[in-house]
């Protein structure tokens, strides 16, 4: 099962730092702090990533809030594993993670979401930029 990556764990802490700030600059609300030991902890062991299921659950609450400001698919509805690829020319996903994406974890999502944004070959991140755009929660439409 994949884990959560460092950097999810990262932009979740600074979802939550900018969400409830620090009101005097070196307290934490309990968000921020929960993942904060999960992310000191990442860091000492020098691991990269989080198991989702060991995860404590004040830390899995703050992400899954994180998680849920995300758009879900990376699908930008130009699907060639309809097709026969292997692999969607649309959106980077496999042919395997396109049907069972419905049925992943959000740590499995995300891991995809990073293979995909790592290889930034897709259609969604050169050709059809603006539609993926379009879709986005950051765009409001």
């Amino acid at each position: 099962m994949p884990g959560i990556h460092i950097t999810d764990i990262e932009a979740a802490i600074n979802y939550w730092r900018e969400r409830s700030p620090s009101p005097d600059g070196v307290s934490l609300c309990k968000e921020t702090r929960a993942l904060a030991e999960v992310y000191a902890l990442l860091v000492w062991f020098h691991e990269t990533e989080a198991d989702e299921a060991t995860l404590p659950a004040p830390a899995r609450e703050a992400w899954l809030a994180w998680y849920g400001t995300t758009p879900d698919t990376p699908c930008i509805a130009i699907c060639s594993t309809s097709q026969g690829d292997e692999v969607c020319k649309g959106c980077g996903r496999s042919f395997d993670e396109v049907q069972r994406w419905t049925e992943m974890t959000p740590a499995e999502k995300r891991a995809s979401w990073r293979r995909i944004t790592i290889e930034g070959d897709a259609w969604r991140f050169n050709r059809y930029a603006e539609r993926a755009l379009e879709d986005s929660p950051v765009s409001g439409k």
